[in-house]
């Protein structure tokens, strides 16, 4: 499976007519479907020369508005440069460069193609047999995706915030490096809420783009004057230390159980497995980061520093 489901149904198989196209002059070979959502596709493509392979991913524009949402995920590929943040190789729109409401048009989005995939199939993997991964790799993942996060924390002019961390949006590198994706979900960390219509448009903007079972507790329930940070993500990264631990978010139990996600993440509610291999610690570490109350969470700088303090715990410094 490819890296870049995007919360997509991934979908294998092969295009029996093997289309070529052609992205700012470069031509490429469509091998196989890797995914597909709503309004976008990820194919495994070919560079015809190097026969290189890459992840394309297709937007389809219906609007202004969607074209802009486009060229919004383009840009932020375009500005972030971090080891840990996936990179965008070339982008190109296939249909009317000025679209009219009602026109479409196409958002060529190529990028890495990671054949490891992502954490999340890695993980799963790892559950079909309760093969837990040792703490000390767990720490090393997690410090590394923290420090994916705290670039995009602390970018100027303006922090951003992710908004869709999930172990389905990190992808895995041949030396098991973990690589952030999914540009599309990124906002301007801080929003100030003011009034019920505001409230409503964030709230379903939040449904759309942040996976339940990894969403911050402020975005099922936008209040009608409040200010949203980038402490969403400081919620979800918690979820994803959860998932390294026990293979998925804690609010993925509760949704396969049938339960209330909701009103699970409103409590608060987080439950253990009775038999588990790790300490306190680290569950205190993930309690750290999922309060339910955002001004009670920690900034990501915080999170780091308690996770490098539970790393010298368990590997003392000589």
């Amino acid at each position: 499976m490819n890296a870049l489901g995007l919360s997509m149904i991934v979908k294998m198989g092969c295009i029996c007519a093997r289309e070529s196209i052609d992205i700012n002059g470069i031509k490429y070979i469509v091998k196989e479907r890797l995914g597909e959502g709503g309004f976008s596709t990820v194919d495994l493509i070919e560079h015809k020369g190097t026969k290189r392979k890459f992840a394309l991913k297709r937007i389809l524009c219906h609007s202004v508005e969607d074209q802009k949402v486009a060229m919004d995920e383009i840009s932020y590929y375009k500005k972030l440069k971090h080891p840990n943040i996936i990179e965008l190789v070339d982008s190109t729109f296939k249909g009317s460069a000025d679209i009219v409401v009602n026109a479409t048009s196409e958002a060529y989005l190529v990028l890495p193609y990671y054949r490891r995939g992502t954490l999340h199939d890695y993980l799963t993997l790892r559950s079909f047999n309760r093969n837990y991964l040792d703490v000390k790799e767990i720490i090393r993942l997690f410090m590394e995706i923290c420090q994916a996060v705290k670039y995009l924390h602390d970018f100027t002019p303006e922090a951003i915030a992710h908004r869709d961390l999930k172990v389905g949006n990190v992808c895995l590198t041949e030396d098991m490096t973990p690589v952030l994706m999914d540009m599309g979900s990124c906002a301007t960390a801080k929003v100030q809420v003011c009034g019920a219509q505001d409230a409503q448009k964030l709230q379903d903007l939040a449904a759309e783009r942040c996976s339940m079972t990894y969403r911050a507790p402020e975005l099922f329930h936008v209040e009608s004057y409040c200010v949203i940070d980038q402490r969403t993500d400081i919620w979800s990264l918690g979820c994803v230390l959860f998932a390294l631990c026990y293979f998925k978010s804690p609010y993925d139990f509760v949704y396969e159980r049938g339960d209330s996600v909701n009103l699970a993440v409103i409590s608060g509610t987080i439950t253990f497995p009775e038999d588990t291999p790790f300490n306190e610690d680290v569950h205190d570490l993930i309690l750290f980061m999922l309060k339910v109350n955002p001004s009670e969470r920690p900034y990501v700088d915080s999170v780091i520093e308690k996770t490098r303090q539970l790393k010298n715990k368990i590997e003392p410094v000589v």
